[in-house]
């Protein structure tokens, strides 16, 4: 089950020690030592006829990159401090033994990329990394900080397959207070967040024992769909250009919106043309506003802007087939508004909707291969234009807070980003509010944080506990 091959830079099978450190401002230094590197393989060999699985055209398009999840459980085991490296050997075996029987479901996650066309699914393997944290969990939760979040997670967010051998990397943080954040990178090649969170709801049920597994997971042949629905583009079938992330001094901030506020938020928006609009909606929508009042007033000129929504096709596909498909389908829509236009919250809600319905009408019944590859060359010619462009993908009512290994559900699952005016979106624990994290220029964000439209609806950065 478990191997001795070279990932992340290192040669694995065995405990190792290397140390990441980040100092607070109050002087004080926080660690974490990694412990322990290993490849996990699934429980069972992949069937022979399993082991080339082709790309769908979504697949190709989107960047090698990793996708980043991760999952904070806090100890509620008053026995801890008597049998702590019992209860850490524990959990770990669990989690290591659990990952290969759901590498065995999810078997192109331990495989290997060939170009940009297939996975060899030959049981590679997935890496596993665990490490001690030197503080308590609540020290990181009473105050986060995007670069203490990064360094929880098993590889950097524009990592490649190249650089880390793998398609999935988890790395299990165990904090001195017994607290747990399970860091994942799922490579963007092998899942969008849908498939994502199957994922992570497989391996959590058979940690857990479940019975039930087969009831609530998809079947191994699901992987293959996609690709015969939205047959791979030929000339995408070789290696892509690296992605190249902007460069520009950017910093992210965290804001909380809680189900009061959203819900006064929902009522100012609501409008004749537009009754009851998503919590999703109103949130994306003031969060633009902001942005591009910020951006105008640093700029000192109005200019055109545009907010692209990454939209999951599986909700607007009218074929049954494509409702549980595994891999990634996930489009573009595109809302827009002039340089001579005053707009409000309820005028950009209205601009959202009209373009998300547009979108299905002119998709639900298919996409074929070219209308995905505008999309995205679409996309790239709005980074080019003279206007301000933002992106939003939503995390919520993906089950990520039902992920219960055995010891909880998550305490916390933050939407981690980074990337300049890029919105990311994610629910809070209990289901009613909106957790956003937003990447902004410097300039942009100092006049963004204190918008006082945006702060009378959202926290900012508040404590987790």
């Amino acid at each position: 089950m478990y191997g001795d091959s070279v990932c992340l830079y290192m040669k694995l099978g065995g405990v190792c020690h290397e140390t990441q450190v980040w100092r607070e401002k109050m002087g004080s230094e926080m660690k974490i030592q990694v412990i322990y590197k290993d490849t996990i393989r699934p429980s069972l060999p992949t069937p022979h006829h399993l082991r080339n699985l082709s790309l769908s055209v979504f697949d190709q398009l989107f960047p090698d990159i990793y996708v980043p999840l991760l999952l904070f459980y806090p100890n509620d085991n008053n026995k801890y401090f008597e049998g702590k490296h019992s209860l850490v050997a524990e959990r770990s075996k669990l989690l290591k033994k659990s990952l290969s029987e759901a590498l065995t479901r999810f078997y192109p996650y331990a495989g290997n990329f060939q170009h940009n066309a297939s996975i060899c699914c030959n049981d590679h393997g997935a890496a596993y990394v665990e490490a001690r944290v030197n503080c308590p969990m609540s020290k990181i939760l009473n105050k986060p900080e995007l670069v203490i979040l990064k360094q929880l997670l098993p590889t950097v967010l524009d990592s490649s397959q190249a650089d880390t051998c793998y398609l999935l990397l988890v790395k299990a943080n165990f904090f001195e207070c017994g607290g747990l954040a399970i860091g994942v990178g799922s490579s963007h090649k092998v899942a969008d967040a849908y498939t994502l969170s199957k994922f992570t709801s497989c391996w959590a049920a058979i940690a857990r024992g479940s019975n039930t597994i087969t009831d609530h997971i998809e079947l191994p042949d699901k992987f293959g769909v996609a690709a015969s629905l939205f047959p791979q583009v030929h000339f995408l079938s070789s290696l892509q250009p690296a992605l190249e992330f902007p460069q520009e001094k950017c910093i992210t901030k965290r804001f909380v919106f809680d189900a009061s506020k959203i819900a006064a938020l929902k009522s100012k928006a609501d409008s004749a043309t537009v009754e009851n609009p998503t919590c999703v909606e109103v949130v994306s929508a003031l969060i633009w506003k902001c942005a591009m009042e910020a951006s105008r007033s640093n700029l000192g000129v109005v200019r055109p802007s545009e907010l692209s929504q990454f939209v999951n096709i599986r909700k607007i596909l009218v074929s049954p087939l494509a409702e549980n498909l595994l891999g990634n389908l996930v489009g573009l829509c595109v809302a827009k508004t002039e340089a001579s236009e005053v707009d409000d919250v309820q005028s950009l809600v209205t601009k959202f909707r009209k373009e998300m319905e547009e979108f299905k009408v002119r998709y639900g019944n298919g996409i074929s291969g070219e209308e995905a590859c505008e999309f995205y060359k679409e996309y790239g010619h709005l980074m080019k234009r003279d206007v301000d462009n933002y992106n939003c993908s939503s995390w919520c009512r993906f089950p990520f807070y039902e992920v219960d290994f055995g010891w909880g559900k998550p305490l916390w699952v933050p939407h981690i980003g980074g990337l300049k005016n890029l919105i990311l979106l994610m629910d809070t624990r209990d289901g009613e509010g909106i957790e956003a994290s937003l990447t902004l220029k410097e300039e942009d964000m100092a006049k963004l944080e204190s918008n006082k439209e945006l702060l009378s609806y959202a926290s900012v950065n508040p404590p987790v506990i």
